[in-house]
């Protein structure tokens, strides 16, 4: 079986976000796992509209040709490590209107955070989609964020994100390979049973 493919996916798409920190360090920390490939996923080349299908793609085909593209892409992956910034004790809109594009594509495979902001709401999306939210997680706390984004520290500088992201990294590696094995031994008994 092949490595499990991990999704980093940019939660934000403002120009003057604070997310492509975050993005970079995580990405270069889980590109030296040797258990998984890994993709950055950058919402800002996924164009979608604000949701507005006759309903989940979970019931009804998507018709917007982003929409359809975007399903595709998560498909493709094994586990996903979102980025996300959180305003008001949510995610961002544009990341929490990318979830609504996909449904089924999300079910059965591990889900991590990096966080910043106030952190948490995403976990409570993630199992309703039928995803695996791992216990690690990144937070990045309101000290060390203004420590980064003033020039005073870097996050690789910071230990306890280092810890933190390496629990992370191994915990959405571990789910993705068992999840992966998981849904490949259901797809072969759907395949016997319409046999």
């Amino acid at each position: 079986m092949s490595k499990p493919k991990i999704a980093i996916v940019v939660g934000s798409t403002r120009a003057a976000r604070f997310a492509d920190v975050p993005t970079q360090w995580i990405a270069k920390i889980t590109k030296t796992h040797a258990d998984i490939d890994v993709e950055v996923v950058d919402l800002r080349d996924w164009p979608l509209p604000f949701f507005d299908e006759v309903a989940s793609s979970a019931w009804a085909p998507s018709q917007n040709e982003v929409a359809q593209r975007w399903q595709k892409k998560v498909a493709e992956f094994d586990g996903f490590i979102f980025t996300a910034a959180e305003y008001n004790h949510a995610p961002t809109a544009v990341l929490k209107n990318a979830i609504d594009y996909a449904a089924n594509e999300w079910n059965k495979k591990p889900a991590g955070f990096v966080g910043y902001g106030s952190v948490g709401q995403l976990r409570l999306i993630a199992v309703e989609l039928q995803m695996a939210p791992v216990k690690s997680a990144v937070h990045i706390a309101w000290g060390d964020f203004l420590a980064v984004r003033q020039g005073d520290k870097k996050l690789e500088e910071i230990e306890h994100l280092n810890q933190a992201a390496a629990a992370l990294i191994n915990d959405v590696a571990w789910w993705a390979k068992v999840l992966k094995a998981a849904r490949a031994a259901d797809a072969i008994a759907s395949e016997a049973q319409a046999a």
